[in-house]
């Protein structure tokens, strides 16, 4: 039973499409953010695309753990970052360790973050962006035994940073309406 059922009310009966409408609401941020990378890999012929999915990738974790944790816990987060591995001729296993730690650090730091303002949670998305380049820089260079160039961990770094406002302006409207399982 979902958290809002156990509340003590009037409320509609269970049925079929009541809780097809519950799983589509709850499962609309891991839809959201594969069809986005997926999107995000269409060869739109400009350069560097390529910092594009990681970058999606990752303002689309970072914001749904933060703001709906439920419909992002670490099992649905495992096959993204496996989707970003193939997306991104990435080492296996790179952008799930990176996904992961954002994650995990968005999920420990969201009492704290999910009452703040938005510059503040922008603020904290740099960082966590910035970290996750690093290490999947790291990670890639360690995996590919040489040292990779460092101004692409950089670019996709500013990438992800400079797209987060425009796709958590998009998703916090999908927060508040279609996403939101207690509308149902």
């Amino acid at each position: 039973m979902a958290p809002f059922d156990r509340v003590p009310g009037i409320r509609p009966r269970p049925s079929l499409g009541r809780r097809l409408d519950m799983a589509a609401r709850a499962s609309f941020p891991v839809t959201c953010t594969m069809l986005l990378m997926l999107l995000a890999g269409v060869p739109f012929g400009f350069s560097e695309q390529a910092a594009l999915i990681p970058g999606v990738a990752t303002i689309s974790v970072f914001f749904w753990t933060l703001f709906r944790p439920t419909s992002m816990p670490p099992v649905v987060v495992f096959p993204i970052g496996i989707l970003l591995d193939l997306l991104g001729y990435l080492p296996v296993g790179v952008g799930v360790i990176c996904l992961l730690a954002v994650h995990g650090f968005a999920l420990r730091w969201q009492r704290f973050l999910a009452r703040q303002s938005f510059v503040l949670i922008w603020a904290a998305f740099a960082v966590f962006a910035a970290a996750s380049a690093v290490l999947g820089w790291g990670l890639t260079s360690l995996l590919g035994f040489r040292l990779l160039p460092f101004g692409s961990a950089i670019f996709q770094a500013i990438v992800a940073i400079a797209l987060y406002p425009t796709l958590a302006v998009l998703f916090s409207r999908a927060h508040r309406s279609i996403a939101a399982p207690e509308q149902a």
